[in-house]
């Protein structure tokens, strides 16, 4: 059980590195709204990952890619979501906040925004559903151990976020700098966007 274990992790490490929406969206909201705000982004996400760890192990991630019209819905409302964020990002791009504060509107920050942007994409359940099943070794349980290896997942997310946020909040004030806020916030909306375009095209 331990290669299989020490295999996955590996292999969760390189894919947590990948940078996707959930980092993007936890950086604004940092540059919007402080330290407080991309804590409590980070925060939704991993209670994102919860939901899915759960609902893969529980066989609903299954039951949700065998659906095609409850995967397209799902993928529909996630991209609207992920350009909705682009856009705020965009009319919002250089805007100086406070930090602690409530910049990109009511979804744009926060433990929400990093919970919705999370459970708004399908290709985490289809992700959880196709991965983890190929490291449960013969004659251990499906559930159980999808269950382990999906609190692994979620413990390297984790940890990701605490250093990511070390790194962030080190370099605040350079993020701050109005002309530096403005070329982050505009290349963040157009990855955001582009993200959101491309999971409702494919």
């Amino acid at each position: 059980m331990l290669v299989p274990v020490l295999t996955f992790a590996l292999a969760a490490v390189l894919i947590v590195l990948l940078p996707g929406p959930d980092t993007l969206v936890v950086v604004r909201s940092i540059l919007r709204g402080g330290r407080r705000q991309g804590v409590l982004t980070a925060l939704g996400n991993l209670c994102g990952l919860g939901v899915w760890v759960g609902a893969a192990a529980l066989g609903l991630a299954a039951m949700l890619r065998a659906s095609e019209v409850g995967y397209d819905l799902l993928r529909i409302v996630g991209a609207c979501y992920l350009v909705y964020l682009g856009v705020q990002a965009w009319r919002s791009r250089g805007a100086i906040q406070q930090a602690g504060g409530q910049g990109g509107g009511v979804l744009g920050t926060g433990f929400r925004a990093g919970l919705l942007t999370n459970l708004f994409n399908p290709k985490v359940g289809v992700f959880f559903v196709t991965f983890l099943p190929g490291f449960v070794p013969k004659g251990h349980s499906v559930g159980l151990t999808s269950l382990l290896f999906g609190a692994i997942f979620v413990v390297i997310t984790a940890l990701y976020w605490v250093l990511l946020l070390r790194l962030a909040t080190r370099v605040t004030g350079w993020m701050n700098t109005p002309h530096i806020r403005r070329r982050l916030d505009a290349i963040t909306a157009v990855v955001l966007i582009g993200f959101g375009v491309r999971l409702a095209t494919e």
